[in-house]
């Protein structure tokens, strides 16, 4: 069982990997739509690149979502519309008017005869108005062309009339008056008129449940298919241009395809052939890693952070796809690339998107068209994102980018359709949304750096500042040390912008790659400024323990100040597993008959394994060999670093840091002509 435990505890960083990938596997695969994958690839306004296609079986030819909708706006369109003719308002009107007329009738200065005349007139007024109907004003609007045929339904009775027969406001005033003439008895008339005004109302109404109730039946009622393709019928030769009715039918074939592939018994084989899609595009990322960022890949925090991105990605492009595939191109996949260049470097950025995007292109409709947009969008990011901090260059990147998502789109708009007539300009708005979502960017890399730990040029550019609370500290304690730090900065920053290396971290790990020295700062020549000399009063053996341990010391020190790991790493690799080579001979010196133990006398490592590592050992070693040339010269110079430089590489101290002999010569190219500049001899000016 302990044996178990010790390999299970020996492989645990091998074992993280493997449940990640699987976890990140099933993860994207269960994102994945379920449906089949036709086997051509096409779109409208492409040659046809197979051989002659026939028909495999029967099937419909399917009606474009563009045919349907338009079938669906006619039907809304030319609907016949339908009205309420409500009878009972009619006997409402009729018994109003006869309680209203009576009252004429108790008057003593009109006659049965002329009440009786006023009586038949207004009955013969209502019974005109409302055989046809009186429409209520809110209903008036309804219909543009009067002479529309409509639908009135009377109890269970339907019948059809046109719609200018059934009368508005004005013209049942107009009745009114022209049923009561002009005798001579004007003020009866007039009373009648004021009575049938108030007592006259709507009594048709515009039915809208009912009328929307019969277009929906008929929207439901719409055929889907336009036609049928029989089984062996030639459907494109090859060559043909894919458009019109031969774009219709692939596509119905494609559609029907789908569905016979994606059956209960083809399920599992399908998922398998999904997962395992998926599978080798992570494991081509981690075999990425573990070949060519073998630092990344033994760090499970970046491993993680990196399959995280990956899903993350996939995770909201999958989203939109199933919310809505006009939307598409709102999700910026930039930021992928933009992130992964901020905190590790182009190539492993470029390599990822790369792969999201292949995984995207199974899932996506028009999947060359979107492959090849993103990829060139990815390669524009990596080629134009730099230096973070530096606001204008993001807003430029970006605008870069946008402007290449609309070039590209507006080019495959003309292939596929001849011209540019017909281009979506809503694809440009997208476009431009989505410039403005890679700003999120910034917003990531913030949350990314507490969450992951990782390091920045931002949080580097915050770090490099001098008066920083640990930098003004070092500078106060031990002068000469931040002295000499600042100058290794200055060196190191030169040989990692000549040979390709992030010159914005090499430059803030040499400048607290000393902090140390804060702990004993007069135990460091460079702080030593009475010319008393304390290790004069130690042995050698102490004296080897207090320089070596100014490297611990400055671990526990930025620790304590919050310092990033990725800066830590310059101050426990910067002497590698050197010897404290002074202190050792003087100890063979003052026992010449003991053996003496080099390993007390050796930094604890590890050694460097980055270029960036590398070239602080170098500089800073050049550069604090250089303080004891009495009379430096260039000859002089030179030959000290040719010898610091082969002692290192003699003691493989750059055996894993990835660092070619090349480069090499570069860095010691550079730090040379930098120390000639600093010790030039100057004009003696006269007294």
């Amino acid at each position: 069982m302990s044996s178990l435990v010790n390999k299970l505890y020996k492989n645990n960083t091998i074992i993280y990997k493997v449940i990640l990938f699987l976890l990140t596997t099933i993860a994207i695969v269960y994102l994945f739509p379920k449906g089949g994958q036709f086997k051509y690839d096409f779109s409208n306004g492409q040659l046809w690149k197979y051989d002659n296609l026939y028909a495999p079986f029967d099937f419909a030819i399917q009606k474009s979502e563009e045919e349907i909708s338009t079938e669906k706006k006619e039907i809304e369109t030319n609907a016949k519309l339908y009205f309420i003719f409500n009878s009972d308002v009619v006997n409402e009107v009729k018994g109003a008017f006869n309680k209203r007329i009576n009252t004429f009738q108790k008057s003593d200065s009109l006659s049965p005869e002329i009440v009786n005349k006023l009586k038949r007139i207004g009955l013969k007024t209502i019974d005109e108005i409302y055989k046809n109907g009186f429409l209520e004003v809110i209903s008036q609007d309804r219909v543009s062309n009067k002479n529309e045929l409509i639908s009135i339904r009377k109890d269970n009775i339907v019948e059809d009339i046109v719609f200018k027969n059934l009368y508005n406001s004005s013209e049942v005033l107009n009745i009114i008056k022209k049923n009561l003439g002009m005798e001579p008895y004007i003020d009866e008339q007039i009373q009648v008129l004021d009575i049938l005004s108030e007592i006259i109302k709507p009594n048709v109404f515009y039915d809208a449940d009912f009328t929307n109730k019969i277009i929906e039946t008929e929207i439901k009622n719409i055929s889907y298919t336009k036609g049928k393709v029989s089984s062996g019928e030639l459907i494109i030769l090859k060559g043909d241009i894919v458009q019109g009715k031969k774009l219709a039918i692939l596509n119905s074939l494609k559609s029907e395809s789908e569905s016979k592939v994606w059956t209960d018994s083809n399920y599992n084989w399908i998922i398998l052939g999904y997962t395992i899609l998926v599978a080798l595009a992570l494991l081509m990322l981690l075999l990425f890693l573990k070949k060519y960022r073998i630092e990344i890949y033994n760090n499970n925090n970046t491993v993680t952070f990196i399959f995280f991105n990956v899903f993350s990605m996939i995770f909201i492009q999958t989203l939109v796809i199933k919310y809505n595939s006009d939307y598409l191109y709102i999700v910026p996949l930039s930021i992928l690339p933009i992130i992964l260049k901020a905190f590790f470097d182009a190539r492993l950025g470029l390599f990822t998107h790369v792969l999201t995007i292949l995984l995207l292109g199974y899932i996506v409709p028009d999947s060359f068209e979107f492959i090849y947009l993103h990829i060139i969008a990815g390669i524009v990011t990596i080629l134009t994102v730099s230096e973070l901090y530096k606001r204008a260059n993001l807003f430029i990147s970006v605008a870069q980018i946008t402007l290449i998502y609309m070039v590209t789109y507006f080019a495959f708009s003309v292939i596929k359709e001849g011209n540019a007539s017909q281009i979506n300009l809503d694809y440009f708005i997208l476009f431009a949304a989505n410039g403005l979502l890679s700003f999120l960017a910034i917003i990531l890399i913030y949350m990314y750096e507490k969450v992951f730990g990782l390091v920045s040029d931002v949080t580097l550019l915050e770090l490099s500042n001098t008066n920083s609370k640990l930098l003004r500290e070092l500078n106060e304690k031990a002068p000469g040390t931040f002295q000499h730090s600042m100058q290794v900065a200055n060196l190191a920053e030169a040989a990692a912008n000549e040979i390709g290396a992030n010159s914005m971290l090499v430059r803030t790990g040499a400048l607290y790659h000393d902090v140390g020295k804060i702990v004993n700062p007069m135990y460091f020549i460079e702080n030593q400024t009475t010319g008393v000399n304390p290790h004069n009063d130690l042995s050698p053996r102490d004296s080897a323990k207090i320089i070596t341990d100014h490297v611990i010391k400055g671990v526990e020190i930025a620790k304590k100040y919050n310092i990033p790991d990725r800066i830590i790493d310059f101050i426990r690799t910067h002497h590698g597993t050197s010897t404290t080579y002074f202190f050792y001979v003087k100890e063979k010196e003052q026992n010449p008959d003991m053996d003496v133990d080099v390993k007390k006398f050796k930094y604890q490592g590890p050694l460097p394994f980055s270029k960036e590592t590398a070239i602080l050992m170098m500089c800073d070693a050049a550069e604090a060999a250089s303080k004891s040339i009495k009379k430096p010269t260039a000859q002089l110079i030179s030959n000290l670093i040719d010898k610091i430089t082969d002692k290192q590489m003699s003691d493989n101290q750059f055996l894993n840091s990835d660092i070619t002999l090349k480069e090499i010569e570069t860095i010691k190219k550079v730090i040379k002509k930098k120390l000639m500049n600093i010790y030039h001899l100057r004009v003696e000016y006269p007294e």
